[in-house]
């Protein structure tokens, strides 16, 4: 397992509270991997490329980004409307579940691709206090 933070701003569709208005957290990202087979230093993947593809992956699209549902079209006018602006759209609602589920099923298989390892946990902290987990099944 290798922990990521990164920072990051959503809205909730649908929300009845705070979460449906534009607001931003500090995320920890946690993705767990597994493997067949073990390298001849005895490692399924090396912490160091974990954290490049991943961590990789997280700079380019999640952090200092907002992650916006594709049919917010309110709230991507909004950001879309600010320069500069970075936007992640999502093909749901941007819950710690569904942020957790897109990187488990979507963005791990392509970043571990020729790894020898998988992703089959992603744990996504979305405060001190509240995580959604995510495993395949």
């Amino acid at each position: 397992m290798r922990r990521f933070s990164f920072c990051a701003g959503h809205r909730l569709v649908g929300h009845e509270g705070k979460c449906q208005n534009l607001h931003g957290h500090n995320y920890v990202l946690e993705v767990y991997v597994t493997g067949q087979e073990q390298d001849a230093v005895g490692r399924i993947l090396d912490f160091k490329q974990l954290k490049m593809r991943c961590k990789g992956w997280i700079d380019e699209n999640w952090d200092h980004a907002f992650v916006l549902w594709e049919q917010d079209q309110n709230g991507l006018d909004a950001i879309r409307s600010s320069h500069p602006h970075r936007i992640y759209e999502l093909d749901t609602n941007p819950t710690a579940e569904n942020m957790a589920k897109h990187f488990l099923q979507f963005v791990c298989p392509k970043i571990l691709a020729d790894t020898g390892a998988s992703a089959f946990k992603v744990r996504l902290w979305e405060s001190e206090e509240t995580y959604a987990e995510v495993t395949l099944d």
